[in-house]
């Protein structure tokens, strides 16, 4: 049993190394990778959200691969999956083979919170359920801890080269600092490989599902797996349940009774329509309030907000903690308080969280000095190359001695960009604009759209020959450190409304609200739609961020959570403590 928990639990860590790795390799992958191979800030958020588009893929089947192949052996293919991604993320010397990593992660991932869950209902006693799936989402958030504090390290790591380095002439410099941050990223990967290997390996030691045995009539298999938690005669007993429950009902044939009768109501009835709309309003609103995107770029952000490297990373580690925290807060009073009531809270204290948040960056990003007539004038041959020392800064009218951050928004037609340079990096890398490094290559899909007349990618030749245009160009002060803090404080307060609330509650809506008769398809379309909204908004976050700043971000997730607020206190109905039937002809009436 001990074993069996502990891989289960290993599945969650896995899960949540999936979601929050990224954040603390995020900054060295933008600082290196986009100089070395000229990635955009799109580039770099598809990198962000192919883990979530690889968890979406990877949910849609993982059930059927379940059925197909065993719960044993899919838990064995997310770990392969997860083992193989490492060293293509690690080794990556160019945009797909690290885009292909991060994609397999999240294929593993979405196998992973599906199939551990549903090995550990149909493996534990009825009542050690509760435990196993309160241990594998308590690993899923000491998961991103353990990101969190690997990403630490490394920033420790880049911060000692980078003292190291001060003595060196300049270009000297810049190459070290430059060699320290991109082994920085990719040690950050590397340390994941042996989580990895220790579930693959524990889930191949694993005994296979009974249900699953049974189904496929291998009952003396089922009787051995359920042997290795359970006493003989409970075995026994369970086992023969397992047999009924599998034999054709006895009721298949016999005429409906008033009790049944509900179940051949159309499907567009309320009984139906009206829980499964706001369930999957729930559960898009509750990425809506950009959870996973705050997780992922919580180093970006506090590096912004005047965080110097290794305190921004010091506080993703407390905002991982503080998530694992209080999820174990929220396990203990879901069943006391009840989820509306958790929701409310939860949502009340996100909104006045993202509302701080959005003010703070409001009144750092007013600072900004307009230096796109400087910057367009500077263009020559269609393309712009600078560096932010001194000499630039004066020439840009920046007569502060205080440290500058320099942000551009640039397109080539349908193609746009946006980079971000300091004034205070040691390395001073260069700010380059190019046709090459920002109009991308036609790919096969956006070819075949065209010829059927729809257009939702941007047409290469079109940029190709558009010039380069600066959409944007803000110059401004790098904000106080101090400004830094009250941004970690706004930070914390999300995470912690989060955590105590929808964290926990939105999965329990989500299965509470869904009567019988659509449950299985329903939960399918709602967790589907709950992946798209967290894919999108983790794609577009940094061209957003770039082009309007961070405070217009923050306040449309407000909004979101608002709406969400509303949605907990006026439509959902208390489900503490009512049976699913209860639940059911509350929406009937």
């Amino acid at each position: 049993m001990g074993f069996l928990l502990f891989i289960a639990g290993m599945g969650g860590l896995l899960y949540g190394i999936d979601v929050g790795i990224i954040a603390g390799a995020l900054p060295y992958l933008e600082s290196t990778a986009s100089v070395a191979w000229h990635l955009s800030a799109q580039q770099l958020g598809f990198i962000v959200a192919a883990v979530l588009l690889g968890s979406v893929l990877s949910s849609l089947f993982a059930g059927a691969l379940a059925d197909l192949i065993g719960r044993r052996w899919a838990m064995v293919l997310s770990g392969v999956l997860f083992t193989l991604s490492i060293p293509l993320i690690a080794l990556a010397d160019g945009y797909l083979p690290l885009l292909l990593g991060r994609l397999l992660q999240g294929v593993s991932g979405g196998l992973i919170g599906v199939i551990v869950p549903l090995y550990l209902a149909e493996c534990l006693h009825a009542r050690q359920r509760g435990r196993g799936a309160a241990l594998f989402q308590l690993l899923l958030t000491i998961g991103l801890v353990a990101a969190a504090v690997i990403g630490l390290m490394q920033a420790h790591a880049v911060e000692t080269a980078t003292a190291a380095a001060q003595h060196l002439a300049e270009a000297e410099r810049t190459a070290a600092v430059f060699a320290a941050k991109d082994h920085a990223w990719r040690s950050i990967f590397w340390w994941c490989l042996t989580p990895g290997l220790v579930f693959t390996i524990g889930a191949l030691l694993l005994a296979e599902s009974p249900r699953w045995l049974a189904r496929r009539g291998r009952v003396e298999e089922a009787r051995t797996a359920l042997l290795r938690t359970r006493p003989a005669d409970e075995a026994q007993a369970e086992l023969h349940e397992i047999q009924q429950a599998l034999a054709p009902s006895a009721t298949a044939t016999t005429p409906a009774t008033e009790a049944t009768a509900p179940a051949a109501d159309p499907l567009l009835s309320r009984r139906y329509l009206l829980p499964f709309l706001l369930a999957c309003l729930i559960l898009a609103l509750n990425q809506a309030t950009g959870i996973n995107s705050v997780l992922a770029y919580v180093v970006n952000i506090l590096n912004q907000a005047g965080l110097p490297g290794t305190t921004a990373n010091a506080g993703d580690v407390v905002l991982k903690v503080l998530n694992a925290l209080m999820t174990v807060v929220a396990v203990i009073l879901v069943d006391r308080k009840g989820r509306k009531f958790l929701l409310m809270l939860g949502t009340g204290g996100i909104v006045t969280a993202l509302v701080a948040a959005g003010l703070l960056f409001r009144g750092a990003e007013s600072g900004q000095h307009d230096v796109r007539p400087a910057l367009q004038a500077r263009i020559q041959s269609d393309s712009l190359s600078l560096q932010l020392d001194a000499a630039t800064l004066q020439s840009l009218g920046s007569t502060s001695t205080t440290p500058q951050q320099l942000t551009v928004a640039y397109s080539y037609g349908p193609f746009t960009n946006v980079q971000t340079r300091r004034s205070d990096d040691p390395a001073l890398p260069l700010l380059h604009m190019s046709r090459e490094d920002t109009v991308q290559a036609d790919s096969v899909i956006g070819a075949f759209f065209r010829k059927l007349h729809l257009n939702p990618f941007a047409d290469p030749a079109e940029g190709m020959t558009a010039p380069l245009h600066i959409e944007r160009a803000d110059l401004a002060a790098v904000p106080s450190t101090t400004h830094g803090w009250q941004v970690a404080a706004a930070m914390c307060l999300f995470v912690a409304g989060f955590a105590v609330g929808p964290g926990v509650c939105v999965w329990l809506a989500l299965s509470e609200l869904m009567p019988t008769r659509i449950r299985s398809n329903g939960m399918s379309i709602a967790l589907l739609i709950n992946q798209f909204v967290s894919t999108m908004i983790a794609a577009t976050f940094l061209p957003t961020v770039g082009q309007y700043g961070y405070a217009t971000m923050f306040f449309w997730w407000a909004g979101a959570t608002l709406l969400y607020f509303l949605t907990a206190t006026f439509l959902l109905p208390e489900t503490k403590g009512k049976t699913l039937e209860e639940i059911e002809a509350h929406f009937a009436r």
